[in-house]
C-alpha cells in the first residue's frame, strides 16, 4: 500500500547532531533522506522513524531501503551559531515556563500569553531570556511599566538561559520522540526546569 501525503507529513523531525554528537537542529525526513544518500549520516541513535523502499539492486537482487532514524550525526562541514545565547522566541518563552503566567501561577494557552519584560524596556530593560518571562494578560496589564517589586508582585521562578538542548526541546515541545528527548535531557543544563514537564 503506498503512503499518502499526509501520512508522510505528520513523519516527526529528525535531530541532527553535529559529528561530536552535539545537537543542532531538527530536519524535515527528506533532508535526513538526502544526508543519507550522500553518505554524510556518520552515526545514527534511536528507532526508526521512516523506512523508504526502492526498487531492485542489480548487484544484490534484492530491494533496496532506506531506514531514517530519529537521531542522526552527520559527517562534514556544518556552520554552529557561535551566539552563547538561543534567540527568544514566544513558544519557546512558553515552553520554558511550562505556559504558566510567572506571576500568578495560573496555567494559560499560548494566546492567552504575553512576554513580560521584567525591567521595562523602557526603563532600560533587554528582550533576553534573564529579563522576561510569561505573563498572562491580567498581571502584565497589571505590571505595566514598573518593577515587580514596584507593584507588589513576586516572581514564582527565576528566568534562565536555556541551554543548546533545551532550546532544541522547546522549540519542538509536543512533537519530540521518547528517544529523542532522552538525549537531549541529558545535555540539559542543572538549571533547568524542563527536565520533567515538557
Amino acid at each position: 500500500m503506498l503512503a499518502t501525503l499526509d501520512q508522510f507529513e505528520r513523519v516527526p523531525r529528525v535531530l541532527r547532531l553535529d559529528i561530536a554528537g552535539h545537537p543542532v537542529g531538527w530536519i524535515h525526513w527528506s533532508k535526513a533522506a538526502s544526508l543519507y544518500s550522500r553518505e554524510l549520516v556518520r552515526w545514527t541513535m534511536g528507532d526508526t522513524v521512516l523506512r523508504l523502499i526502492g526498487g531492485i539492486s542489480k548487484a544484490t537482487g534484492k530491494r533496496i531501503h532506506l531506514d531514517i532514524h530519529t537521531i542522526i550525526s552527520c559527517r562534514g562541514k556544518i556552520v554552529r551559531s557561535q551566539r552563547a545565547e538561543p534567540s527568544v522566541t514566544n513558544a519557546a518563552l512558553f515552553a520554558r515556563d511550562h505556559h504558566r503566567c510567572m506571576y500568578c501561577g495560573g496555567r494559560f494557552a499560548d494566546g492567552a500569553l504575553t512576554r513580560d519584560h521584567i525591567t521595562p524596556k523602557s526603563r532600560g530593560g533587554t528582550d533576553r531570556w534573564q529579563n522576561i518571562v510569561a505573563a498572562c494578560r491580567r498581571c502584565n496589564h497589571f505590571k505595566g511599566n514598573r518593577l515587580p517589586h514596584e507593584c507588589a508582585m513576586e516572581l514564582i521562578a527565576v528566568p534562565y538561559v536555556p541551554n543548546a538542548a533545551e532550546h532544541l526541546a522547546l522549540c519542538n515541545s509536543g512533537r519530540i520522540l521518547a528517544d529523542q528527548w532522552d538525549f537531549l535531557e541529558r545535555r540539559f543544563g542543572a538549571h533547568s526546569r524542563s527536565r520533567a514537564e515538557l
